[in-house]
C-alpha cells in the first residue's frame, strides 16, 4: 500500500513516519521548501522522544519520503492525509482554508480513486465541505473520511503503535475496507476501530479534548477552594482518582492547561455549540478559568516582594506547555513571564527543548536562556517553576541554595513535597496547599 500525508507539522510527521514504520510506502507533501529540505537532510524540525529513531530508519529504507509537489506526492496512493493546520480564527472557529485549498488541487490532479483522510482536527461538517471542493474538478470517484488523531505530545509515537482505539468516520463500505487493511498492524492486540459517520467521528475529537480540559480545569478549581478551606489538593486527588468512575489520569492540579490542542478545541466546540444556538455553558467555565489559573501565581509573587518585582531576578524552570516537547504554543510560562518583564524584572529561564523556540518565535532576548537549570539560579531572588521536566524533579536542593540570592520557589506543577520543602528551609508557594515558610 502506499499513502501520502500531506502536511509535515507534528500530526503529519508523526502519522507518515509511524505508517511507514508499518511496511507502507508514505510520501508526505509540504509546501514549506526549507521545511523539506530539511527533512530530506536527516533534520526533524520537532522534538518527540522515539521519532528520530523510526524516521531514520524508514528513510534509510526508503518508505519515508518528502516532496513539495502535490501531484508527485499523491500519485498511486491509496489514502490522501489531510494533516494541515486548522488555527482559530477570530471569533473562535477553527480555520479550515488550508485544508480546503488542497482538497481544492486534489480534484483537479487525482487520477483514480483515492480515500481522502481529515487527520487534522476539524470541526462538524468538515468531511462534507471537503468533499464538496473536491468534487468541484474531480474526475475519478473518491470517498473522503474523518479520522481524528488521539495523540499525546511526549509520547506521540507510542500512542499511534500501541492505539487505545482508532475513530474512523465513514459511510462508504469501500472506504471502510481500505481504513481496515491500513489499520490493521496498529490494533492486533485487539484494540478497537470504531466505525461511524463522518459528523460523530469529528464531534468524538472535540468532545474527548474538552472532556479532559474539564477535568484538568475541574481539579484547578478544588485547588483553589482547599487553599481557602485548608485542605491538601494531592490528598484529594488520590482520594477522588482511586474511583474508578473517575480515574487517575488528568487530576493533577497546577496552573491551567496549554499546548496546540486543548485551547483552540475547547474554543471551537464552543464556537460549533453558538452555531446551532447551543449555550455550552461548562465549556464557557473552563476558558474562564483556565485563563485564569495561567497566571494565579503573580500575585503570589508580588504580595511575597512587598509588591515590587523592579529589579528582581526571577529564575524560570520550564517554558514548553508539558514536559518531553519543545511545543510552547500557549505554554502558561510564556504570558507569566510577559507579566514579570512588565513588572520589572529580570528573567533568567532554562527549558530541555524548548528555549530556541522561544527565543525564535515569541521572546528573542528580552529574557536570559540558561545552559542549565542551576545556571539559571545564579543570584535569583526566586525560582517559578512551570513546566515538570524530570529533572527538575530532584535537583541538589543544597547547591540550589548556594545560587540563590533568597530559598523561594513558586512551584506551578506541584512538584516537591511540603515536608520536604519545611525540612529543606525553602519558603515554598504551589497549587491547592499550604504555603510553607511564611
Amino acid at each position: 500500500m502506499k499513502i501520502a500525508v500531506v502536511g509535515t507539522g507534528y500530526v503529519g510527521l508523526v502519522t507518515g513516519t509511524c505508517f511507514s514504520e508499518t511496511g507502507i510506502q508514505v510520501t508526505c507533501v509540504d509546501i514549506d521548501i526549507k521545511k523539506v529540505e530539511k527533512l530530506n537532510n536527516g533534520i526533524i524540525p520537532i522534538y518527540e522522544p522515539g521519532l528520530d529513531v523510526l524516521f531514520h530508519r524508514n528513510v534509510a529504507e526508503g518508505r519515508l519520503k518528502f516532496t513539495t509537489n502535490l501531484a508527485d506526492g499523491i500519485k498511486d496512493a491509496q489514502v490522501i492525509f489531510l494533516a494541515l493546520p486548522t488555527p482559530p480564527g477570530e471569533d473562535g472557529s477553527a480555520d479550515l482554508k488550508y485544508i480546503l485549498k488542497v482538497a481544492d488541487d486534489l480534484g483537479k490532479i487525482m487520477e483514480e480513486y483515492a480515500v481522502i483522510v481529515d487527520k487534522s482536527t476539524v470541526p462538524v461538517g468538515t468531511a462534507e465541505k471537503v468533499s464538496a471542493a473536491i468534487a468541484k474538478n474531480a474526475k475519478v470517484e473518491f470517498d473522503v473520511v474523518s479520522n481524528p488523531e488521539f495523540l499525546r505530545e511526549g509520547v506521540a509515537v507510542e500512542d499511534f503503535m500501541k492505539p487505545d482505539r482508532v475513530v474512523v468516520g465513514t459511510r462508504s463500505e469501500r472506504a471502510k475496507k481500505v481504513m481496515e487493511k491500513l489499520y490493521a498492524p496498529l490494533v492486533r492486540q485487539g484494540n478497537p476501530v470504531i466505525f461511524m459517520d463522518e459528523r460523530s467521528a469529528e464531534m468524538t475529537k472535540y468532545a474527548a479534548n474538552s472532556f479532559l480540559a474539564m477535568k484538568i480545569t475541574f481539579m484547578n478549581e478544588i485547588a483553589n477552594l482547599c487553599e481557602l478551606a485548608g485542605a491538601d489538593v494531592d490528598n484529594v486527588r488520590k482520594g477522588i482518582g482511586t474511583d474508578s468512575r473517575i480515574g487517575k489520569r488528568f487530576l493533577f492540579a497546577g496552573i491551567g492547561y496549554g499546548g496546540s490542542c486543548f485551547p483552540k478545541d475547547v474554543q471551537a466546540l464552543a464556537k460549533t455549540s453558538e452555531e446551532y444556538n447551543y449555550e455550552f455553558k461548562v465549556l464557557k467555565s473552563v476558558m474562564e478559568v483556565n485563563e485564569a489559573q495561567k497566571t494565579k501565581m503573580i500575585p503570589l509573587v508580588k504580595k511575597h516582594f512587598d509588591g515590587d518585582l523592579t529589579g528582581k531576578t526571577i529564575a524560570v524552570w520550564g517554558l514548553s506547555f508539558k514536559p518531553y516537547t519543545d511545543d510552547i504554543r500557549e505554554a502558561p510560562a510564556l504570558e507569566n513571564i510577559s507579566i514579570l518583564l512588565e513588572q520589572g524584572a529580570k528573567v533568567i529561564a532554562y527549558d530541555p527543548e524548548g528555549m530556541e523556540n522561544v527565543r525564535n518565535y515569541v521572546l528573542g532576548n528580552k529574557i536570559t536562556y540558561a545552559h542549565t537549570p542551576y545556571a539559571a539560579l545564579d543570584e535569583a531572588d526566586a525560582l517559578m517553576i512551570f513546566t515538570e521536566w524530570p529533572q527538575f524533579r530532584t535537583p541538589e536542593f543544597e547547591k540550589m541554595a548556594l545560587l540563590m540570592k533568597s530559598k523561594v520557589i513558586f512551584d506551578g506543577r506541584n512538584v516537591y513535597e511540603l515536608d520536604q520543602m519545611k525540612e529543606l528551609g525553602f519558603t515554598y508557594y504551589s497549587i491547592g496547599r499550604a504555603t510553607v515558610g511564611i
